[in-house]
C-alpha cells in the first residue's frame, strides 16, 4: 500500500493530523497499537459510560474522537509498527499479520510513557504506576480493592486520585515528593501563572476534592519504600510508615522516544524536562528529511498542545507534498500556533515544580534498575568502574536493556545514574540506541514477512535485516 502521510500514534495529536491532513486532500492513514482511537490520554472514551468520572479534560476529548472518524483517513487499530526504514517503508504487524506500507511523509505521534519510579521494593506485587491503574478504570471499569496509597508529584497524580475517589475507591493516602526547592524554583516562572491560570484553579480544585473525599495529603516525602515479603505489606518514608495493599507510583511522564532513537534521529537531553526528546523545528520536522514528530513524543506539553502541534505537522506535511501552498500553509498555522502557544504558557512552571528529585534518578545500589534482566545500580556503578562509559557499554558488560521493554524503564534512569558515577552530564554518556523490531513479535510473523511478493526469499531477508536488541 502507498500513502501520502502515515500516522503512527492515535492519540489527541495522530488524531488532529490525520483528520486535518485528510481535509487537505492527503492520502492518509493511521495506526495504532490500540482497538480504539484516543491514545492513553482519552483511552476508551467512546465506551466508558460515565464520562464524568474523569473530568471535562477527558471529556473533551470526544469530539476529537467524532472529526476522526468522520474524516476521510483510514485507520488501522491493533496495528503494531515494529520497523520503519528511513525511506518510507513501515513494516506492521495487524492481528497477527505482517503488512508494509510506503509512505511519502512519515508522522510519530507516539505521545508518552511514565517516568520509572525506581525506589526500594517497586518491583513487589502490588506495587504498579498511578497510570496503569487509570488504564485498568478506563478501559474495564476495575478499581482497586484495599488500602491505596499514591505517591509521587505531577498534575496526573491529583487526577487520577480523584478519579478513584470518584469511581468508589478512594486512596487512603497521596505522598507528594515534590521538595521545598522545586517550589522556590518554580517561583521563577510566576510571570507564567496568568498564561495557566485555568489548570492551576484545576490543580486547586483537585486538591480540595480529594481532602473533602478523606484523602490524606502528605507533602514533602522523602526516601519513599515499599515494604513487604511477597507482596507490598506498607509504605515507609522518613518519619512515617503506613499500611498498604496497593502502591501507585508516579514522578511525571516523559517522550516515549523508542522509534525515534531507533531511527537514529537527532537528539538532545533537556534539563529542564530531565529526559531525552528528538530535536524538531517549528512544524515537527526532525533530522530525516521525510519524518516529523507531534505531541508529547516530541517534548511533554499536554493533551491540547499535542493536538496543535499534529495539525501543524499536517499542514507542513500537506505543504511539502504540494497540496498547498507555504503561504497558505502560514496563513492556515497562525491561530493553530498561538493555540499551542497559550497551551504551552505553564510548561516552565509544572517542569520547575514537578522536576524528579535527585535520589530518584540516583537510587541506592540494592535497587533494581532494570527489571527484565535483574541488573541493579549498584551493579551498574561497578561496570562503569570497569570501564563502562555510557548505556550501550554498559549493555554489553550486564545485558542491561536486552530484556522485553528494550530499555523503556532502565532507559531513563541508566543514564543518570552512569552521569553521577562519572561526574558528567547527563548529556554525555547519551542513551540506549534501540534497534528494530520496535516492540516484540513473534518468529512466526517473521517468517510470513513478505510471504506475498514475488520473490520466495524476500521474508527470509526481511527477517534478517532488522537487528534484535542487543
Amino acid at each position: 500500500m502507498k500513502v501520502d502521510l502515515a500516522i503512527v500514534g492515535a492519540g489527541p495529536a495522530g488524531m488532529a493530523a490525520a483528520t486535518l491532513a485528510a481535509e487537505l486532500g492527503l492520502a492518509t492513514i493511521l495506526l495504532d497499537e490500540q482497538r480504539a482511537p484516543g491514545g492513553q490520554i482519552y483511552r476508551g472514551i467512546e465506551q466508558v459510560r460515565d464520562a464524568a468520572i474523569f473530568g471535562t479534560d477527558y471529556a473533551a476529548g470526544r469530539p476529537l474522537v467524532e472529526a476522526f472518524r468522520a474524516c476521510a483517513a483510514q485507520y488501522w487499530p491493533a496495528s503494531t509498527v515494529w520497523h520503519i526504514d528511513p525511506e518510507g517503508t513501515l513494516s506492521i504487524v495487524r492481528d497477527g499479520q505482517s503488512d508494509t506500507i510506503e509512505a511519502r511523509r512519515i508522522l510519530i505521534a507516539t505521545g508518552a510513557i511514565e517516568r520509572p519510579v525506581p525506589i526500594p521494593g517497586w518491583t513487589l506485587p502490588g506495587v504498579m504506576t498511578a497510570g496503569a491503574a487509570q488504564i485498568l478504570l478506563k478501559t474495564g471499569g476495575l478499581i482497586p480493592d484495599g488500602r491505596t496509597v499514591l505517591a509521587g508529584q505531577g498534575p496526573l497524580l491529583y487526577l487520577i486520585g480523584w478519579q478513584l475517589a470518584r469511581a468508589g475507591a478512594p486512596p487512603v493516602a497521596l505522598l507528594d515528593t515534590t521538595t521545598p526547592a522545586n517550589y522556590r524554583a518554580a517561583m521563577v516562572h510566576f510571570g507564567d501563572w496568568w498564561l495557566g491560570r485555568r489548570d492551576l484553579a484545576k490543580g486547586f480544585s483537585l486538591i480540595a476534592r480529594l481532602r473533602r473525599a478523606g484523602v490524606t495529603v502528605r507533602r514533602r516525602v522523602r526516601r519513599l519504600r515499599a515494604i513487604g515479603r511477597n507482596h507490598v505489606e506498607a509504605v515507609a518514608w522518613e518519619g512515617g510508615e503506613m499500611a498498604a495493599d496497593l502502591l501507585l507510583l508516579h514522578e511525571g511522564v516523559i517522550p516515549n522516544t523508542q522509534i525515534s532513537l531507533g531511527l537514529q534521529l537527532e537528539h538532545r537531553w533537556d534539563e529542564a524536562q530531565m529526559c531525552w526528546h528528538p530535536i524538531l523545528d517549528e512544524w515537527g520536522r526532525s533530522s530525516l528529511v521525510n519524518l516529523s514528530i507531534a505531541g508529547d513524543g516530541g517534548g511533554i506539553a499536554g493533551a491540547n498542545a499535542a493536538a496543535s502541534s499534529g495539525r501543524l505537522a499536517a499542514l507542513d506535511a500537506a505543504s511539502a507534498l504540494g497540496m498547498i501552498d507555504a503561504a497558505e500553509r502560514d496563513r492556515r498555522a497562525r491561530r493553530v500556533r498561538a493555540a499551542l502557544n497559550r497551551d504551552r504558557g505553564l510548561r516552565p512552571f509544572l517542569d520547575a515544580l514537578y522536576r524528579p528529585a535527585t535520589p530518584l534518578l540516583n537510587p541506592p545500589d540494592d535497587v533494581v534498575v532494570c527489571r527484565c534482566e535483574e541488573v541493579s545500580a549498584g551493579q551498574i556503578r561497578r561496570a562503569v568502574r570497569l570501564g563502562a562509559t555510557g548505556p550501550n557499554q554498559a549493555k554489553a558488560f550486564l545485558r542491561c536493556g536486552m530484556g522485553p521493554c528494550q530499555g523503556r524503564l532502565c532507559g531513563p534512569v541508566i543514564g543518570p545514574i552512569i552521569a553521577a558515577a562519572r561526574s558528567v552530564r547527563v548529556g554525555e554518556v547519551g542513551t540506549y540506541r534501540p534497534r528494530a523490531p520496535y516492540k516484540p513479535i513473534s518468529l512466526g510473523t517473521l517468517a510470513n514477512f513478505g510471504a506475498d511478493s514475488d520473490g520466495e526469499d524476500e521474508g527470509v531477508a526481511a527477517a534478517q535485516t532488522p537487528g534484535v536488541s542487543g
